[in-house]
């Protein structure tokens, strides 16, 4: 069976994931951002972004961080380095979005209205 090396970590050919599917999630793995992963392939961001999307479709999961995960627990890459490899299935399958902190909850801001009304002036009718 075909191996593809990249950097620490090992990819397997034939379980599922099309060859530049494999070497795009080995950069992934590899904590590359797809703008580098782009230049080391000389390729296209978005071809980058549409191949990772593609094999995160084909992984069932939605975060690349997720996908490196589930690409490990199917033997599809497995890591030169076991510590590292480790720390990140673990921070994946957590799913605890309150982790994350890129970006704050948005407040919701409502506007206090006052209504006032004007006391019944008395008529006089004559």
């Amino acid at each position: 069976m075909d191996e593809i090396i990249s950097g620490a970590w090992k990819g397997h050919l034939g379980r599922g994931l099309a060859p530049k599917e494999l070497q795009y999630l080995l950069g992934t793995a590899q904590g590359m951002t797809a703008k580098e992963i782009a230049r080391q392939f000389d390729v296209a961001t978005c071809t980058v972004a549409k191949r990772l999307s593609c094999a995160m479709f084909k992984l069932g999961v939605t975060r690349q961080a997720a996908a490196v995960a589930e690409a490990m627990r199917r033997q599809i890459i497995s890591p030169m380095c076991f510590a590292l490899a480790a720390l990140i299935a673990m921070h994946a399958m957590i799913g605890n979005d309150a982790m994350r902190r890129d970006r704050r909850i948005p407040e919701r801001r409502t506007a206090q209205v006052r209504i006032v009304r004007q006391p019944e002036q008395p008529m006089l009718i004559a």
